[in-house]
Formats: structure tokens, sequence, C-alpha cells
């Protein structure tokens, strides 16, 4: 079956659907997206994914031409034409056509589309077994420049994160901040567990405050599992009892080593074993049901 695409109202083929070469979303990384998750016709916490879409918007002063709930039906619609019971939807919103230029006046309206498929991000090997990761030369952006709580169109600076974490062999990289503190990784939110209690970077750092971050801390504390944000150092990852990664692609993965300093026993700990499967379970409660 040919993939069905949303942009702006109507649905594509996957060959045919196209935006043109003077929207500001492709010219300048002007604009706004999400990734959510869907699990056997549940749209994983489908609310929050769209409150901070409409919140990103509304700070970088982008009007988006759909209520919620027209953008509610329009995903759901995609993902019924696409017959996907367990998919990954990019919600994508840009400043819409302009021109060369960077005034972004010059755009009449704004641009929706809308991609349901499947998304595997890391091997299933790793789940089970963990992974690695290290620490890169790329600073996270600073956030008095752009705020982490936007969801940018503008990956740039992840990107080149991703880049030298390949070059080193490596599946994620984790960025530091302009003062040397963890910040999260190039499409990850990063825990630690330390003397049973769980700490992740504080969003003033230069992290996203991501949906499943937000899940997981929710679990932690409904399971008396100690939760704070923490400033954190890589001395604090490097000693940490158990570090796992979360994020909606990537839901929850633990991680056994850093910068070649085995974490822990060296295999993903009894804490995150625990956070994995409490979060699979909400998977499954926690969101938009929906029909094929």
């Amino acid at each position: 079956m040919t993939l069905k695409i949303y942009i702006d109202g109507t649905w594509y083929s996957k060959e045919d659907a196209k935006i043109s070469v003077f929207d500001h979303g492709f010219l300048y990384g002007d604009g706004v997206f999400e990734g959510i998750r869907s699990y056997d016709r549940l749209v994983f916490r489908f609310k929050e994914h769209l409150d901070r879409l409409y919140e990103s918007a509304h700070t970088i002063m982008l009007d988006i031409p759909l209520t919620k709930k027209e953008m509610t039906a329009a995903v759901l619609t995609t993902l019924k034409m696409n017959k996907l019971k367990d998919a990954y939807v990019r919600l994508i919103v840009s400043r819409g056509r302009g021109d060369l230029g960077l005034d972004p006046k010059k755009c009449q309206k704004a641009s929706i589309v809308i991609i349901a498929d499947k998304i595997a991000l890391y091997p299933k090997e790793l789940y089970r077994t963990g992974l690695e990761l290290i620490t890169v030369p790329t600073m996270r952006n600073i956030p008095n420049a752009l705020s982490p709580a936007i969801k940018s169109l503008n990956y740039l600076n992840n990107i080149m994160a991703k880049i030298e974490a390949g070059m080193g062999g490596y599946d994620e990289a984790i960025m530091l901040n302009h003062n040397g503190i963890v910040a999260e990784c190039t499409g990850d939110n990063i825990f630690i567990i330390k003397n049973k209690s769980l700490h992740t970077p504080p969003s003033y750092v230069g992290a996203l405050k991501g949906i499943t971050r937000d899940a997981i801390i929710e679990l932690a504390k409904k399971h008396t599992i100690a939760c704070q944000e923490s400033i954190l150092t890589r001395h604090d990852l490097y000693n940490a009892d158990e570090v796992f990664l979360t994020g909606t692609a990537a839901e929850v993965i633990p991680v056994i080593k850093i910068d070649e300093r085995q974490i822990g026993t060296g295999k993903p700990g009894s804490c995150t074993t625990k956070l994995m499967k409490l979060f699979k379970q909400l998977t499954a409660t926690d969101g938009v049901r929906y029909t094929i």
C-alpha cells in the first residue's frame, strides 16, 4: 500500500507529496514539529503532544491554521488511511511559503504536514543489552538564545552532535551545555539512578521537556521511586548505578557505557528494567483510541 501523507488538507501518495522550495521551513528551519507514537491503535499522550506543538508555535508567533480538534482529526485520519496500528507520526507546522528573505510576514499562511509511518531508532538487541554513549564536542544551544521548550524544525545543533557520534562509531551522543553541564542526547532525554534515586537534567540547562521524560517521572513518583531534576556532570554519569534514555522514538533504553566508562554492573539495571515495563504498560492505556 502506498503511504498517504497529509499536506494542508489533502492526502498525497509518498511520491507526490511536495512542498514549495520557498517554504520557510525548508529555507530556514522556521517551524515546529512533534514526533508522536501510536500503540495498537492508541495515540500515546496525544493531548500533551498537541499542547506542546501549539505552545511552541505560539512562542515563535506562528499561527496554526487548524484548531486542536481539527488537528486531532487530521492525524487520526492519516493513521486510518495508512491502516497503521503501531506507528510513528511526524506532525510538522512550517511558516509556509514566502520569499528568499527572512521576513516571516512574507509567509501568508502556515503549512501543515502529517506523516504516519514506522520507526525503529535503535536495534531491538540494544534494549536487552544496553547502549554505549560518547560525549561530543558540539555543545547544546544556549537556552537564552533558543528555548529548549521550543521543538523547532532547526535541528542542526543535534545533527552535528549525531555526526560526531557516528564518526566515533556510536549510535547516540551526550551533549553538554556551555557550562559543561549535561543537557541531553541528540534526540533523547537522559536519566541516571544513584542510590535508588532518579535524576534528570532540568530544562533550563538545555534539555527538552520530553513527553516520555515526563511520563517516566510520573511513573517513578507513582511507584515510590525518588525522582528529581538535578544538575548533572559527566562525573555523575560515570558513577551512576544505572543510566537510561527516553524519547518518543527511543521509548526507554538502558545505557551500559559512557566514554568507555562502564555504568554500574555493565548490564541494564533493575530500576531501569522496571521502568521500561511500566512504560510499556502505560502506552496501552494513556492516549486517544482510533479504529482502522
